[in-house]
C-alpha cells in the first residue's frame, strides 16, 4: 500500500515523516523501524522514513500537487476484478457460495490489508480470506481508484470461517488486538480514509457482538490513557476483490511491508489464542 497517503504517482519516491506520539503504558511495540524500505509492486514504490510530525509540511506540498487531490479520477467499471481461484496459503477457494457450504462471512477494515489478512488466515477456524474494497460509492474499483481517497472505499479483509471451529467474537478479538481503533482514518504511517477502522456486519448478532466488544475495549483503553474508539460499525456493503497481487501478499512477499500494530492493551472477554506475527508459509 502506498503510505502514508496512497498516491498514484507511479514509482515516485516520497519521503515522509510521522511518529506515533504514543506514551501510553500498554504501547509495547511498533512495526516501523526508523528507516524502512519496503518491497512493493513497481508501480507503487514508496520510500518510508519515520521522523516527526513537523516534517509533514514538505510532503503535503508534494501531495497537494500530485497526490489524492491531483488529476486522476476514479470511475465505475462494468467488469469486476477476478482473483486467483485458490488461496495462496490455505489452498481453499477465494470465491464460492460459502454459505451453502456451511461457512459464514466476516468483513473488517483495520488499516493496510496486507498485514490484516495474514492475521486472519492464521486464525483457527478460518477457511478462506481475501482482501478487497468496501464501503464506498465506486463500482468495481481498482487500487488506483481507492488510492485517490475519492471512492469512499476502505481496504478490507473478507473472512470465511467455520462456525463449528471458531466464533464471530473470536474474529472480533483478532480485529481489536491488531490495530489502534482510536486512530481516525489512519493506522500508524498509513494515512487516508481507506485505512479507517471499520466493522461491516452481516446480521444483527454480528452487530451486537461488535458493539459489545467495542464497549469492552473502550473501558480498557480509557484506563490506559487512550481516547475514544472511532471504529465504524455498519451494515455490510458490496465486497469488491482487490487485484490478485494483493491477495495473500505477505505470503508471496515475506519481506513485504506490514504496518499493522495493535495497542498491546486488548484483553478478550474469552480466553483464546490470538495469532502470532509469524508468517505462514
Amino acid at each position: 500500500m502506498n503510505s502514508p497517503r496512497c498516491t498514484f504517482v507511479g514509482s515516485f519516491l516520497v519521503s515522509k515523516g510521522l511518529s506515533f506520539g504514543k506514551s501510553h503504558s500498554c504501547w509495547k511495540h511498533s512495526n516501523y523501524s526508523k528507516y524502512n524500505y519496503f518491497r512493493r509492486p513497481l508501480s507503487h514504490s514508496i520510500l518510508l522514513k519515520q521522523q516527526t510530525r513537523t516534517s509533514m509540511g514538505l510532503f503535503d506540498q508534494v501531495f497537494e500537487k500530485i497526490g489524492k487531490r491531483g488529476g486522476y479520477e476514479p470511475r465505475d467499471r462494468e467488469e469486476a476484478i477476478i482473483p486467483s481461484e485458490k488461496h495462496y496459503v490455505l489452498g481453499t477457494p477465494l470465491s464460492a457460495n460459502f454459505e451453502e457450504m456451511g461457512y459464514q462471512y466476516a468483513l473488517f477494515g483495520l488499516g493496510c490489508f496486507w498485514g490484516a489478512e495474514r492475521k486472519f488466515w492464521q486464525t483457527k477456524g478460518v477457511y478462506s480470506t481475501a482482501v478487497g474494497y468496501a464501503g464506498g460509492k465506486t463500482k468495481n474499483p481498482t487500487y488506483e481508484d481507492v488510492c485517490t481517497d475519492r471512492t469512499g472505499h476502505a481496504e478490507v479483509v473478507r473472512v470465511v470461517y467455520d462456525p463449528k471451529n471458531t466464533s464471530y467474537e473470536q474474529l472480533l478479538d483478532v480485529f481489536w488486538a491488531n490495530h489502534d481503533p482510536t486512530q481516525l482514518n489512519r493506522q500508524g504511517n498509513d494515512i487516508g480514509t481507506q485505512y479507517r477502522s471499520v466493522i461491516f456486519y452481516y446480521n444483527d448478532q454480528q452487530k451486537r457482538l461488535a458493539e459489545e466488544t467495542k464497549r469492552h475495549f473502550q473501558e480498557i483503553l480509557a484506563k490506559k490513557g487512550y481516547g475514544k474508539i472511532v471504529t465504524e460499525i455498519i451494515p455490510a456493503s458490496v465486497f469488491y476483490f482487490a487485484e490478485d497481487y494483493h491477495q495473500q501478499y505477505l505470503a508471496k512477499n515475506p519481506n513485504g511491508y506490514c504496518g499493522l500494530g495493535g495497542t498491546g492493551c486488548y484483553e478478550p472477554r474469552q480466553d483464546i489464542e490470538l495469532p502470532s506475527n509469524k508468517i505462514a508459509s
